[in-house]
C-alpha cells in the first residue's frame, strides 16, 4: 500500500482528488501518472505525479491557461500524437484539452454541458477515460439543484474524443437515504475505475466519510445511455 503525503509548500493544506492512469506512450514505455489538486491554504493548483511504480514518483506543477481548475484527467495514451485530458475549465462543463507537452496545457474546448436535472449546476469527470471497443467510457459526476453529487457516464468517440456519442439521462449512482450524511453530505464521487473482461470496478466515496465499490458490466452501462 502506498500513501502519498503532502510534502511541497504548494501542498501545505493537503492534496486531493488524485486521478491515476496507467499511461502507455507512443514508444511503448509505460508509467503511472496522476493528476491532483494541491492546496496551500490560499490557492489551489493542478499538479502531476509520475513514476514507473508508486514507490518513487516525481511531482511537478502543471502550467498553462487551462490548469487553474480542479478535476483534470489524462487519457491513457496519446491521440494523434498529442496528450489529451478532460477537465472542467469553466466550473460547469466538461472540456477536452490537448497538448504536445505533458506539463503545459494552453488550449481546450467544452464538449459536454449539463443537460439533465441531476447535473444542472455542474458536470465533471470521475477519472481518466477507459478505452473499450466502442470508444472512451467516461464516468461523470453531476451536481443538481440541491447540491447532490451523483455519478453518471458518457461515451466519447475513440478517434475524436471531442465527439460525445452517448450519455446517461439518469445517474448510475446517487446518495441513498442512508448515505446523505457524512463530512460532506449528499455526495457520491469517484476519481477513476478499472475494466477487466468487460466488467467495471468503480470505487467511490460517500459523504467524504467512507468508500464503497460498484461492479457492473460494460454492456449494461452502455445500454443505460441515450444518444447524445
Amino acid at each position: 500500500e502506498t500513501v502519498i503525503f503532502p510534502i511541497l509548500p504548494s501542498q501545505r493544506q493537503g492534496i486531493e482528488d488524485l486521478r491515476l492512469v496507467n499511461f502507455t506512450d507512443h514508444d511503448g514505455v509505460r508509467s503511472i501518472i496522476g493528476t491532483y489538486t494541491a492546496f496551500d491554504g490560499q490557492a489551489a493548483r493542478q499538479e502531476l505525479l509520475r513514476g514507473i511504480d508508486l514507490r518513487t514518483v516525481e511531482m511537478r506543477p502543471l502550467t498553462g491557461s487551462m490548469t487553474g481548475y480542479k478535476g483534470m484527467a489524462l487519457f491513457p495514451r496519446r491521440i494523434d500524437g498529442r496528450f489529451v485530458m478532460l477537465g472542467r475549465q469553466d466550473s460547469e462543463n466538461i472540456w477536452l484539452l490537448r497538448s504536445d507537452d505533458l506539463y503545459t496545457w494552453e488550449t481546450g474546448t467544452p464538449i459536454m454541458a449539463p443537460k439533465y436535472p441531476w447535473e444542472f449546476v455542474q458536470l465533471g469527470n470521475c477519472g481518466s477515460p477507459i478505452e473499450i471497443d466502442e470508444g472512451w467510457l467516461v464516468f461523470t459526476h453531476g451536481v443538481g439543484l440541491v447540491r447532490g453529487y451523483c455519478i453518471g457516464a458518457c461515451l466519447l468517440d475513440k478517434a475524436d474524443p471531442a465527439k460525445v456519442l452517448a450519455r446517461t439521462a439518469s445517474p448510475l449512482l446517487f446518495p441513498s437515504a442512508e448515505q446523505r450524511g457524512g463530512y460532506v453530505p449528499n455526495v457520491t464521487y469517484s476519481c477513476g475505475g478499472l475494466v477487466h473482461d468487460r466488467r467495471i470496478l468503480l470505487p467511490y466515496a460517500i459523504g467524504d466519510e467512507y468508500t464503497a465499490f460498484a461492479v457492473a458490466a460494460v454492456d449494461d452501462i452502455l445500454s443505460a445511455m441515450s444518444p447524445a
